[in-house]
């Protein structure tokens, strides 16, 4: 049985769905190890346990990966005060969307084996650093950071290099006011431990802010992360949408699910459909919403993780013949509400619009969808945060014909 900080020599296999490098043991169990790459070989010392599963860092390389560039960021790192925000960075971009190519198709291949021309090459971002519209700080009051990966620890910074100028221009601001007294966090009890703990304070970002205008501990209305990729996805659905509506007509009625404040009810209506529910459940999106007074546009607060809601939104919709939804990254939890009761409610249904953030809760989702007579018509890879494990999904899946 292997143990705490042993050291091991062992070559990296894979790469997790959370971006750490896959070694085997001598003994057969299996490590996750950040900041290493596939055909790496190294030195590694084990730091912890999880079921049969281990953690492990690298203590050095014996063989690096052709890959390996040196990262841009001065923060950049996977030991404590290091930030982990960008855990790729010390890999060429190219192959970091590879990487990302390789697990949406085999994640998919889960519930189809022949989706060769189906998915779609990758959508790289067209800027790999000052990419970023908005960012959340945690900060003490005596330094402002992110964490460090796999801790509660801030891992101070002077710079973000994936912000845009906008953003990086706020946090210099901030930053010329540190220390500051108002932000240390308040003292709360750790129940477990019967003891008090200091916990950090958030300071949320985007580009529509100055630093003066910042409130802490209060999230900003949620957006797509990487404008120019947004512009992308927007331009991916419109499409779809117009020659879907081609197909039928104008006046087909679309139902969107956690509609936010509207990114994508503005592509709906800008593509030409006269009848659009748009729902969504937080109530400062549904406000803003509101405000923009898109054309055609019906807006319902609902919560779309019950799927008992989610059934009654068909119930009084059975003429709903196209769906659109950008759900979080747990997915659609309420989807089993599509097809709860009387299966004739979504008979009319025939496109589902779905854009996801997290690839595996979109294969479990698909699954479902495709024993429910749907079938993927097209899939669309887009990476929105590059030097991250992150990817994007945009999805078109059709019922079949007789289902």
């Amino acid at each position: 049985m292997p143990a705490l900080k042993e050291c091991f020599i062992s070559t990296v296999r894979d790469i997790s769905s959370e971006g750490s490098g896959v070694v085997q043991h001598p003994g057969g169990k299996t490590f996750f190890v950040p900041g290493v790459w596939v055909g790496e070989t190294g030195e590694f010392r084990i730091t912890g346990f999880k079921g049969r599963y281990g953690f492990a860092e690298l203590v050095s390389l014996h063989e690096k990966s052709p890959h390996r560039i040196d990262a841009a960021c001065e923060h950049h790192g996977f030991r404590k005060g290091k930030c982990g925000g960008c855990p790729w960075q010390f890999i060429s971009y190219p192959e970091q969307l590879n990487v990302k190519q390789l697990r949406v198709r085999k994640l998919l291949e889960k519930i189809d084996k022949n989706l060769e021309k189906i998915i779609k090459p990758a959508w790289g971002s067209p800027e790999i650093f000052g990419y970023r519209n908005r960012a959340q700080f945690k900060t003490d009051g005596e330094k402002i950071g992110y964490v460090t990966a796999g801790s509660r620890d801030i891992a101070p910074i002077v710079d973000c290099l994936i912000l845009n100028e906008k953003n990086r221009h706020t946090l210099r601001q901030l930053l010329r006011t540190f220390p500051r007294q108002d932000l240390k966090p308040k003292r709360t009890k750790n129940r477990s431990r019967n003891r008090r703990i200091a916990e950090w304070n958030t300071l949320d970002i985007d580009d529509e802010i100055s630093a003066a205008e910042i409130a802490v501990n209060q999230r900003r209305p949620f957006r797509q992360g990487n404008s120019a990729q947004n512009r992308k996805m927007r331009q991916w659905l419109q499409e779809k949408l117009e020659a879907v509506r081609n197909q039928k007509n104008k006046s087909a009625k679309v139902v969107e699910f956690f509609a936010g404040s509207g990114n994508f009810t503005e592509v709906i209506s800008a593509a030409g459909f006269e009848n659009i529910l748009a729902l969504e459940g937080a109530d400062d999106a549904v406000e803003e919403l509101a405000k923009k007074q898109i054309p055609a546009v019906r807006i319902q607060r609902t919560n779309l993780f019950l799927p008992e809601k989610v059934a009654g939104v068909f119930r009084q919709n059975p003429d709903a013949e196209i769906l659109v939804l950008d759900p979080p990254r747990d997915g659609f939890k309420g989807i089993d509400g599509l097809f709860a009761e009387d299966k004739k409610m979504s008979k009319k249904l025939t496109d589902i619009f779905y854009i996801s953030c997290n690839p595996a809760t979109f294969v479990r989702d698909a699954e479902i969808l495709y024993r429910e007579g749907f079938s993927l018509r097209e899939v669309q890879p887009l990476d929105q945060f590059p030097h991250t494990p992150h990817i994007e999904l945009l999805a078109h899946l059709v019922r079949c014909r007789g289902r």
